[in-house]
């Protein structure tokens, strides 16, 4: 079984002022490591509109590499404007995932367009940065990666890797919407696909993570890195009704595998829970684990799913 220190919450959106489109929100932290600092890319919202209605922006925090509670610079603007009418992010880039990549930096993206049955809809989008990952520029008006016959709807949550020379994109693809209490709810699923270039993308068309509190269980945010021998992959899940809370609400799980096709789910090592009280006493989502000096840290998401910020655990002992 793993072990994760908590080491509390380190970023407060509601704490930043002059940037209207940054009030609420730090959602799906992932970060870039730089010589002096970290920067954690999140994504963001201002507020509802008169409707009611959210736009998500993504935007980045850089955390003194020496002290990561220490906030050197938070973005002026978004990292990436929103798409134009009708297009597949014109409401949002939630979530972000980057890498380097001879220079340039990469970030994969859910884009996010409103819909009238359901709330919304959900593809993947790839942007480059020219300029150590401050702006952004899209590759062009449609996702790389979008829906298919068995996956229609909501393809989001990308996590971006590069092994052996082969780019893997982890992401979630839609199973289905469920009406529950007269909303609908989406019901997600872990998959993967893999490219030569990073652009082109040959999907594996299969669930990698069996459900385990129920058929209908949903799963997000499959972040996967290798170490001693073994692929490891944190995630979180969550009930497909009444999720709001403590009792449905998201936790983090954890699988492993030797080929990256075939994972085997093993919850009881992943060696982190919801606090008893506090800011991720209801839930914990939207894992992301990164090595830095010699440690391994997790940043993640806590009640609300990343209303009031994220925060930071590290890992005593070893990945293995």
């Amino acid at each position: 079984m793993f072990k994760w220190k908590k080491l509390g919450k380190i970023f407060t959106p509601q704490e930043v002022t002059g940037r209207p489109w940054l009030k609420e929100f730090a959602q799906a932290p992932a970060t870039l490591v730089f010589d002096d600092f970290v920067r954690v890319y999140f994504s963001c919202r201002p507020p509802a509109d008169t409707n009611g209605q959210y736009v998500s922006y993504s935007a980045y925090v850089d955390l003194d590499r020496a002290n990561l509670f220490r906030i050197v610079a938070v973005a002026e603007s978004p990292i990436l404007q929103l798409g134009g009418l009708g297009e597949f992010d014109e409401f949002g880039t939630y979530p972000v995932s980057v890498i380097r990549h001879e220079g340039e930096v990469r970030a994969y993206y859910a884009g996010w367009t409103r819909c009238e049955s359901v709330p919304f809809n959900v593809a993947i989008g790839l942007a480059t940065s020219r300029d150590d990952g401050r702006h952004f520029s899209r590759l062009g008006a449609g996702p790389v990666l979008s829906y298919g016959p068995d996956e229609p709807f909501v393809l989001s949550g990308p996590k971006i890797r590069l092994f052996n020379g082969v780019w893997y994109l982890w992401y979630i693809a839609g199973r289905k919407w469920k009406r529950v209490d007269g909303r609908p709810e989406p019901v997600y699923k872990i998959r993967m696909a893999a490219s030569a270039d990073g652009i082109h993308w040959n999907k594996f068309h299969k669930d990698l993570i069996e459900s385990r509190i129920e058929e209908d269980e949903a799963q997000a945010s499959p972040d996967v890195f290798f170490a001693h021998g073994r692929y490891h992959m944190f995630f979180c899940y969550r009930y497909s009704s009444h999720y709001r809370g403590r009792e449905n609400g998201y936790r983090i799980g954890y699988a492993y595998s030797t080929d990256l096709i075939t994972w085997t789910r093993d919850d009881a090592r992943a060696g982190i829970d919801v606090s008893e009280s506090g800011w991720d006493a209801e839930m914990i989502s939207y894992p992301h684990v990164f090595d830095l000096d010699g440690k391994t840290y997790m940043a993640y998401l806590g009640n609300q799913v990343g209303r009031h910020g994220f925060g930071l655990a590290e890992l005593e002992g070893r990945l293995e």
